[in-house]
């Protein structure tokens, strides 16, 4: 059990294939695709060692970057920052280099199965992460309205949140064919994929989460429908996306992607630092010992873009924080795209007016974090007077909402996530330093366990972050409103660049909001393969007959698309 509510359906047969984020909008095999013994495609001798931009150096970009480069091309990674955008760990001053907190992305469920590729790639471990309830995790506090419950499976809550369980399985199983589109995307069988979810599309495009919620006999409580906003399943509280459009929360509990979550040891930046410096045992043209670290002077990144314009002959051409242009026949852009609107100077011309509108419509959410170091895994302490632990991971609607207890062995260092908070609980924290943000915390987390003194444990200073303060992301991840999934569509699709202009080709989307799967990094590097077969296809080449990419078989798979008028 590694939900706090659990899915509509439980899979007691281990035998079944297992599920991957395959889908549905394009159910396209990228685990296959990257397995595949041929390679992802081949361009012709005469482009090899051409130049292409990859505008952003996150994972999106280091994926696409790795891959160009495989195949003879000589990626140009252009980053505002630092190598890894939302795989972000950091340490803390003075203290243990072990101890790190993860700022981004710190879980990945196991469906993540294009990421996971790069993580056993890399050579990285991970472990289970310690989610409400879940398997990893000794005990779960729930705190609601001043009343705390002390929980290590649902079974030990009191029976309202059974009943709300129960309820939101029975609202995606009548509202979302759940159980149905759950063993299609296992089975991998794309007629059925389509066909359920092609209603759907039309059905629920203009609904929110709540709407859906609210239209559930089975949630027709006010109580339960609060109740499962403030504790969720999977990762805690979900009410900060009732207002987004319910497709996002399908595409995540047909999934899968909130259960049975994965750290990385170490943490997650690792994974595109580590394939930065890989040197691919098969890559065209280039010598053996080449890596994107080699390709690139002093081993690193271009500094910011500044400007990106067409120039004649149908090119990109680039200029960075240091005044340099180059200009070139592809360029890959995998930073947030709000960036294109207001940290970088871009011609009109660089996409069509459709284009346009869908990256201004773009919805993120906020989001921030607290962390701090402490002696040692204290929480497992056990309670005298009762025999449980004197803390636990901890769900709340005080200010903290969510507190994660981060640990690598009884009597190491340890980490603290005081707060993990989302939209209008990430901005009450806007204008709080880290000393502040941190105070506050306490106090809460006091009032939950008055008989804990967390701060005598503090052994260094607090690190936080604000994503929508983060200046080349002013947000955390997109989340599509209702209405929104024609925008998507337009983005996600960007790639087949056959349907567009000859004057609107060359630069290909990728990155987390262009996927319809954002704020995983399975999205991220699903469309940085598809923007690597777009530049691919763009400079002549071609995958092999017996591995076809995703725009070889996109007429087959190609995401619903509904009436413009």
């Amino acid at each position: 059990m590694t939900s706090t509510v659990p899915n509509a359906i439980e899979h007691a047969d281990e035998q079944q294939p297992p599920i991957t984020m395959f889908g549905p909008d394009f159910p396209y095999a990228y685990d296959d695709f990257l397995a595949h013994p041929a390679g992802l495609g081949q361009i012709p001798a005469t482009a090899h060692g051409t130049e292409v931009a990859v505008i952003g150096g996150g994972m999106s970009g280091v994926v696409a970057a790795y891959e160009l480069m495989k195949m003879g091309l000589k990626p140009v990674v252009y980053e505002a920052d630092r190598i890894g955008g939302r795989l972000r760990t950091v340490g803390f001053d003075g203290c243990d280099p072990s101890l790190t907190a993860e700022m981004g992305a710190m879980r990945f469920p196991p469906s993540s199965t294009a990421l996971q590729h790069y993580i056993d790639l890399v050579g990285l471990e991970t472990r289970a992460f310690p989610n409400p309830l879940a398997e990893a995790t000794p005990s779960t506090v729930v705190d609601l309205k001043g009343e705390s419950h002390y929980a290590e499976t649902l079974d030990d809550l009191p029976q309202v949140y059974r009943d709300v369980a129960e309820a939101w399985a029975k609202c995606l199983e009548e509202g979302a064919d759940f159980s149905d589109m759950n063993r299609a995307l296992r089975e991998r069988d794309v007629p059925r994929i389509r066909e359920i979810w092609a209603k759907l599309v039309e059905k629920l495009d203009n609904q929110t989460f709540y709407g859906f919620l609210c239209d559930s006999e089975a949630f027709k409580s006010f109580r339960h429908r609060e109740i499962f906003g403030q504790v969720g399943f999977g990762t805690g509280g979900w009410d900060t996306d009732f207002p987004n459009s319910i497709l996002e929360i399908l595409r995540v509990v047909y999934t899968e992607a909130d259960d049975h979550h994965r750290g990385i040891v170490g943490g997650s930046q690792q994974l595109p630092l580590r394939l930065w410096e890989r040197e691919p045992e098969k890559i065209v043209h280039w010598p053996h010992g080449t890596s994107l670290k080699s390709l690139h002077l002093d081993g690193e990144p271009r500094p910011a873009v500044t400007r990106l314009n067409r120039t004649a002959g149908n090119r990109i051409t680039v200029t960075d924080a240091d005044g340099d242009i180059r200009t070139y026949q592809a360029a890959i852009f995998t930073a947030q795209s709000w960036m294109l609107l207001s940290k970088i100077a871009c011609d009109d011309s660089l996409f069509p007016i459709d284009h346009w509108t869908a990256i201004e419509r773009t919805h993120y959410m906020e989001s921030s974090k607290l962390f701090v170091p402490v002696d040692r895994p204290f929480w497992l302490d056990k309670d005298e007077a009762t025999g449980r632990d004197v803390m636990s991971m901890t769900l709340t609607d005080r200010m903290t909402r969510g507190t994660y207890l981060l640990d690598d062995g009884p009597d190491r260092p340890a980490v603290i996530c005081l707060s993990y908070t989302w939209c209008d609980d990430s901005l009450k924290w806007l204008p709080l330093s880290a000393n502040e943000r941190m105070e506050v915390m306490l106090k809460s987390l006091g009032e939950i366990y008055p008989n804990v003194d967390i701060r005598k444990h503090i052994i260094g200073n607090p690190v936080t972050v604000s994503w929508e303060n983060e200046p080349y992301f002013m947000g955390a991840f997109k989340a599509n409103l209702p209405g929104h999934y024609r925008y998507q569509r337009r983005l996600f699709t960007h790639f087949m660049q056959e349907r567009l202009p000859e004057d609107k080709r060359g630069i290909f989307l990728a990155g987390d909001d262009i996927s319809w799967t954002a704020g995983w990094a399975e999205g991220a590097v699903q469309t940085a393969l598809n923007a690597v077969w777009g530049v691919m296809h763009h400079l002549g080449g071609e995958t092999d007959a017996t591995n076809p990419g995703p725009g070889d078989l996109f007429e087959e798979i190609a995401p619903v698309e509904l009436p413009e008028d």
